[in-house]
């Protein structure tokens, strides 16, 4: 399967996943090798360095996800 990256600020480290095939699911990555599945896998299968990362470019989804610290 091929995927479509993009970053929503020139300046950020994660890169979005655009999967046509899977409406409604929000993968991300920090490589373009390992995806995460937002509502899988953030907070707990992210090392301390790519939550801090992601946290500070995606304020919406760290508030959201406030009560899965």
């Amino acid at each position: 399967m091929e995927y479509d990256f993009y970053k929503n600020n020139k300046s950020d480290k994660v890169f979005w996943v655009d999967n046509v095939d899977n409406i409604g699911e929000h993968m991300f990555s920090f490589d373009k090798v390992k995806i995460y599945n937002l509502f899988a896998d953030y907070p707990h299968n992210l090392t301390q360095e790519e939550k801090e990362i992601f946290d500070k470019e995606n304020e919406y989804w760290r508030d959201y996800f406030a009560d899965r610290k």
